[in-house]
């Protein structure tokens, strides 16, 4: 355990575990907030003392409410406030007098932001920390704490949430699966313990097997970064929920950097290089948090161990078709009819799972229990085995999880349903659901059931003994996959923050962006900046031609005309500088050698500067048409050069890059190591919003820079 981590506990267990809750605003009626905060308090009397405040007066479960807590006969460890916004802060003195450690704030704090800033400055200033304000509470069924409304079943899952409908919402469908929250943090407005507190303290708590967020405001992102790689670390999976847009994303970009990083992009990444996993719905993170908690400690070993396949910048890409996947679980499927095996088999493999043929050994024990002549593939076709005896079930899938050439099964189709038919089933189902848990504990791979069935006594049972189940095949596929995916990622070590350049560019326009760069070692060809047709052709002959003429202090030169290639001669310089002066009205041009490189590939590589997590670098297939392509792959800046060439292989087009159609493969090295050169200059010069090379020209002799260009903060 970190130091920070050991910091963190101590500090908010007044949080989750207090020796004394005072809930200020209980009240008697069960429409009030103040109604269902005292008596979740008073649930957990028996481990703390429970003072209940009222300046009316009052009572609820025979516990009289005393008028302010200034009275109290000891201190109140933890304060929950719920009054309105203009009585909080007396209450917070009086609290701090009191001898309180910890304040949950339910209402706002104030009438603005600033009030609440100041309300945080005072308790924090008094020793104290600060839950909310406007947050629903806190829930600790570890500790017997049940500060907020709603009902929150028991479970492993600590879950850290800015939505408390949605903390609801999958308190709910745990419940459904069987499980539920070991911890629940409602963030509220994050005045102090935001979601790296919460989230540290989740690592920190044994009880907290899996971790859930929904998150909107990232605020400090580089630490929460650092939180998100200490659970992969401590072996926590962090499942994460956020929002796509944001006012960064939203704005019209000055660049194609701008407009290529999205807010969501720069999550993706940092889950990616985090070890975390970002989902997209509540009902894909209790699947996939259902899934994890299942998976026997011998299943996760075969998913992170021999089976699974390093694929170099497989974890840092992102695409847009479908997830990277640096796995190769290998599963087995057995269904009740060819049609459920098959449909099963596609949804696996389309996540990236292999379904590989039965060995012969495997495939002859499967064999004894089905009827003669049946199939003995992969899928496994029941065949009416299951009918005729359901036992059938129990045993198929022993000899599967135990047959040594798969790493899961899936059982897909009926069971479970029988006894909703027959209930005269009832317990032979039981018997059976019993049979198969056993089967999955003994073998140490994972079984995961997909039934049409719900809420049956069977699935009571799998349920019991912690086999997922699930409803729809697809939740089955998708939970499976994203639970692979998360145990087969290698945590980055988290990038200290980048260091502030000592001094700073006066614009983002080509001159003096390229000179920035090529400061740094960027390599870009021979150039002169004029501002006359004559001084174009005197700067012509130091250059050479064939060259490039370029208008200065335009975002997107070719768009505006103002660039023109291959000038072959005096002649073709002056028609092409008369045509780009009129056209554009630019003051001043570069007069540049062209660079045409045999076998080069146009990349885009840029930092864009995002709000919450910093610079942020990207790399994509560049030129003109990147926008269109948008074959992106981001991470946070600064990179490595393992880094940067882990961005470049997770490209789509990145056979591009190793050789395509006999083609030589470009110098990946040099085009790593100019990715980091741009990557650095963006970290580092904090003046610039956006930094951009495009094109950047990668070719088997190494990388040159044909354009630049920046924008200031």
């Amino acid at each position: 355990m970190t130091h920070t981590s050991r910091t963190v506990r101590a500090a908010l267990d007044a949080l989750f575990d207090p020796r004394s809750v005072a809930v200020v605003g209980a009240s008697g009626n069960p429409e009030k907030w103040g109604y269902w905060l005292a008596a979740g308090a008073l649930e957990g009397r028996d481990r703390r003392t429970v003072h209940l405040v009222n300046r009316r007066g009052g009572e609820l479960h025979g516990v009289r409410f005393v008028p302010g807590l200034d009275g109290l006969p000891d201190p109140p460890d933890h304060v929950v406030i719920v009054v309105p916004p203009q009585q909080v802060r007396p209450l917070v003195v009086q609290g701090l007098a009191a001898g309180a450690r910890c304040f949950t704030v339910i209402t706002s704090g104030g009438t603005s932001a600033a009030e609440e800033r100041e309300l945080a400055a005072l308790i924090t200033g008094g020793g104290a920390r600060l839950l909310g304000p406007n947050c629903m509470g806190v829930v600790d069924t570890t500790s017997g704490l049940r500060l907020s409304w709603g009902d929150f079943p028991a479970g492993s899952v600590g879950l850290v949430s800015q939505s408390g409908n949605l903390a609801l919402e999958i308190g709910r469908l745990l419940a459904r699966a069987g499980q539920g929250f070991s911890r629940f943090v409602s963030l509220g407005n994050q005045r102090d313990i935001d979601a790296a507190d919460a989230l540290d303290a989740l690592i920190a708590h044994a009880p907290t097997r899996v971790v859930a967020a929904y998150i909107e405001d990232f605020r400090d992102g580089r630490r929460l970064a650092r939180t998100l790689t200490a659970a992969h670390t401590a072996g926590k999976p962090v499942l994460l929920l956020t929002v796509g847009a944001s006012e960064a994303s939203d704005r019209a970009a000055a660049s194609h950097t701008g407009a290529l990083v999205s807010a969501r992009a720069t999550v993706e990444a940092v889950c990616r290089e985090a070890g975390a996993l970002l989902l997209d719905t509540a009902g894909e993170l209790v699947d996939t948090a259902i899934c994890l908690l299942a998976a026997p400690v011998g299943a996760l070993g075969l998913w992170t161990g021999g089976h699974v396949e390093a694929s170099g910048g497989a974890t840092g890409g992102h695409t847009s078709d479908g997830p990277s996947r640096p796995w190769a679980l290998r599963v087995a499927v057995v269904g009740d009819s060819g049609g459920q095996g098959a449909l099963a088999a596609d949804a696996l493999v389309a996540r990236g799972f292999d379904v590989p043929g039965l060995s012969a050994g495997t495939a002859g024990a499967v064999a004894a229990f089905l009827p003669s002549g049946a199939a003995c593939g992969n899928p496994v076709d029941l065949a009416g085995a299951g009918e005729a005896d359901l036992h059938n079930y129990s045993r198929i899938a022993r000899a599967l999880l135990f047959g040594g050439g798969t790493d899961a099964v899936v059982l897909t189709g009926y069971f479970g349903d029988y006894a909703t038919a027959n209930p005269a089933q009832a317990d032979r189902e039981c018997e059976v659901a019993n049979e198969l848990a056993c089967a999955a504990r003994e073998s140490g791979r994972l079984l995961v059931v997909h039934t049409m069935a719900r809420d049956t006594p069977a699935l009571a049972v799998l349920r019991a003994h912690s086999v997922p189940v699930y409803e729809r095949i697809e939740q089955a596929a998708t939970a499976l996959a994203g639970a692979a995916r998360l145990h087969a990622t290698v945590a980055a070590a988290p990038d200290a923050s980048p260091r502030r350049a000592s001094y700073g560019v006066p614009d983002g326009g080509y001159e003096t962006v390229r000179e920035l760069l090529a400061s740094y070692g960027l390599t870009f060809p021979a150039a002169e900046f004029v501002t006359t047709a004559d001084e174009a052709v005197e700067a012509a002959y130091r250059t050479g031609y064939p060259l490039a003429l370029k208008a200065m202090g335009l975002a997107h030169k070719t768009e505006a005309g103002g660039v023109a290639l291959g000038i072959a001669d005096e002649g073709g310089l002056r028609t092409a500088f008369a045509r780009m002066r009129s056209t554009t009205g630019a003051a001043r041009y570069a007069v540049e050698a062209m660079a045409s490189p045999p076998y080069a590939v146009e990349l885009i590589a840029g930092v864009r500067r995002d709000p919450a997590f910093g610079p942020v670098a990207m790399v994509g297939i560049g030129g003109v048409n990147a926008e269109l392509l948008a074959d992106t792959a981001v991470a946070l800046a600064p990179l490595t050069p393992e880094r940067a060439r882990d961005l470049l292989l997770s490209l789509r087009h990145s056979a591009l890059l190793t050789g395509w159609r006999g083609a030589p493969p470009v110098h990946l090295d040099a085009a790593a190591a100019a990715l980091c050169t741009v990557a650095r200059a963006g970290a580092e010069h904090t003046e610039l919003s956006e930094l951009e090379v495009n094109p950047l020209l990668v070719h088997p002799g190494g990388a040159i820079a044909l354009d630049a260009h920046g924008v200031l903060r």
